[in-house]
C-alpha cells in the first residue's frame, strides 16, 4: 500500500464522518425542539461544508476551492445573522401579543424595539 492510497483513503474517511455529521446536524435542526437548536445546526451545517470544501482544496489541489470556501462561509455568517434577526422579532412579536392578551402594561415592551 503506497503512501497515496493511505492518503486517499483518510481522505474519503474524514468526507464520509463530515457527512454523517452534516445529516445529524440536518436532523437536529428539522426536529428542533427549541428555535436555538435550529439556528445552531445551520450554523453547523455551514461549518461542516466549508470544511468539507477545504478537505476538497487538499485532495484535488486547486486553489481556486479555497475561494469558494470563503465566499460560502461569509454567505453562512450572513444567513444565521439574519435567521437569528427573524427570530428575535417572532419572539418579541409573540411576547408582546401574550402581554396584550393578558392585560398587562405595554410601558416594558418599548425598551424591545
Amino acid at each position: 500500500m503506497s503512501v497515496e492510497q493511505a492518503y486517499h483513503g483518510l481522505t474519503v474517511a474524514v468526507m464520509a464522518v463530515l457527512a454523517v455529521l452534516s445529516i445529524l446536524c440536518l436532523i437536529r435542526c428539522i426536529r428542533g425542539p427549541r428555535i436555538s437548536d435550529r439556528v445552531l445546526a445551520v450554523n453547523m451545517i455551514g461549518t461542516l461544508t466549508i470544511v468539507m470544501v477545504c478537505v476538497l482544496v487538499i485532495a484535488l489541489g486547486e486553489g481556486y476551492l479555497a475561494d469558494v470556501a470563503l465566499v460560502y462561509a461569509m454567505i453562512s455568517f450572513l444567513a444565521v445573522v439574519v435567521l437569528c434577526k427573524v427570530y428575535t422579532g417572532v419572539y418579541r412579536e409573540r411576547r408582546h401579543e401574550e402581554a396584550r392578551l393578558s392585560g398587562g402594561q405595554d410601558g416594558g415592551e418599548e425598551m424591545f424595539k
